[in-house]
Parts: C-alpha cells; sequence; structure tokens
C-alpha cells in the first residue's frame, strides 16, 4: 500500500479522508496548511498527494507550482475544492496535478482517482476533471489517460470521454469545455432545456442565451422531447 499525504485546512476533511484512505490500507500523513505539506513531503516522501486549493496561507495551486519549480513534484498530487471552477481545473493541471476532485467527494470517486494516480506510470500523466456542482445530483466526471500535458478530457456529446488541445488561449478552451459538456446534458436529456437547467442549476433564460452564445446546436439529442 502507499504513503498518502493529505494537505487541508478543514479538521474534519482530513479526518474523513484519512479514515477512508486508512481503511484502505494506506498510510496516511496530514497536513492543514502549505508550511506543514512542505516539512511533511521532505519527511515522508508520499507517494501520493491530496491537496486542497483554497487553504488561508498559500493556496493549493501555488504550492504546487512550487514544488514544480523545484522539482518536488515527483509524486501525483490530486488537486480538491468545494468551490472549483473550469478555469481552476485547467490551471491545476497546466501545473502538474493528474486530477481535479469537486467536494464533496464521493468515495467511488476518491478511490478511483487514489487508484489511478498510483498505478500512473512515469512520464504518461493522467489528467480528471470534475465539471461544476450539479446541484443535488451527483456530478459526471471526465476520467481519461492522456499522453501529454496539453490535453485534457471533457464532456462532448453522448460520450463521456474526449481529449482535446489545452495550448490555447483560456478563454477558448473554457469555451470550448463548457460547450461540450452542455452538448453531453442535452443529449443525455433528449434536449430537453427544462430538464438540463434543472440539472445544470441555471434558470432557463439564462441557460438558453448561454447556449446561444456557445453556438450549441439545440436540436442536438432531440428526439421528439418538448422542451
Amino acid at each position: 500500500m502507499a504513503n498518502i499525504l493529505v494537505v487541508d485546512d478543514e479538521l474534519g476533511i482530513r479526518a474523513l479522508l484519512s479514515d477512508i484512505l486508512s481503511d484502505e490500507g494506506h498510510s496516511v500523513e496530514l497536513a492543514e496548511n502549505a508550511a506543514e505539506a512542505r516539512l511533511v513531503r521532505e519527511r515522508a516522501r508520499p507517494d501520493l498527494v491530496l491537496l486542497d486549493i483554497w487553504m488561508p496561507d498559500v493556496d493549493g495551486v501555488t504550492l504546487l507550482k512550487e514544488w514544480g519549480a523545484s522539482s518536488q513534484l515527483t509524486m501525483p498530487v490530486i488537486m480538491m475544492s468545494g468551490h472549483g471552477t473550469i478555469d481552476t481545473a485547467v490551471e491545476a493541471i497546466k501545473f502538474g496535478a493528474m486530477a481535479f476532485l469537486e467536494k464533496p467527494i464521493t468515495l467511488q470517486k476518491l478511490l478511483r482517482a487514489v487508484e489511478q494516480g498510483l498505478a500512473k506510470p512515469p512520464g504518461r500523466p493522467l489528467a480528471t476533471v470534475t465539471p461544476l456542482r450539479l446541484g443535488e445530483r451527483e456530478p459526471i466526471a471526465a476520467e481519461a489517460p492522456v499522453t501529454q500535458l496539453g490535453a485534457l478530457p471533457c464532456l462532448a456529446g453522448p460520450q463521456s470521454e474526449q481529449s482535446f488541445d489545452l495550448d490555447r488561449p483560456l478563454r477558448e478552451t473554457r469555451d470550448a469545455f463548457e460547450k461540450a459538456y452542455f452538448e453531453f446534458h442535452l443529449a443525455r436529456e433528449n434536449g430537453s432545456m427544462t430538464r438540463v437547467a434543472e440539472k445544470t442549476g441555471l434558470e432557463r433564460t439564462h441557460l438558453y442565451r448561454k447556449l446561444k452564445q456557445l453556438g450549441v446546436d439545440l436540436t442536438r439529442g432531440k428526439k421528439g422531447v418538448a422542451v
């Protein structure tokens, strides 16, 4: 089993993740801020790090950049956040994170991400992006191994996996991801704007404007279902 470092400023999150990972047979180290994380990383040499983004002293992305710049990013890092955005996910992947998980993290997603991170062969980064919060329902995750850091999986059409180039301006990358995200849900809900609005947590009028702005085909996935 592996030695895993959990970095989070919330005691409850640290305790929960520690219990889950310990039950799986892993050895768990805990840190509540970036300063402690640096010390534990040097002392324990973790096989994998679960790193919260929003912390009071130094945020997780900054710490990730620091490790990368000092050649200390020798282990897979999974970013965590309860206020994640596509921009944040893209930035984290860009600076070396192998996955991005949205809080509250489900047991299944946590264990799958940890398993994939520990199995990642050297030189073969794995990117996982969990979309924004989708109301009461569990979000759909887009997961796929990629061979270059310039590729990022996204949701597209009726499929939940697709890779595309990140070597473009941030706005273009974000728009491409959002377009694929909405096309996925339109196809899944047979073109029903009402159900897509409920699923994504957007007001219907705002959703319609957003889809038009992104150039989404509003007939995609429609099978005679009224919207």
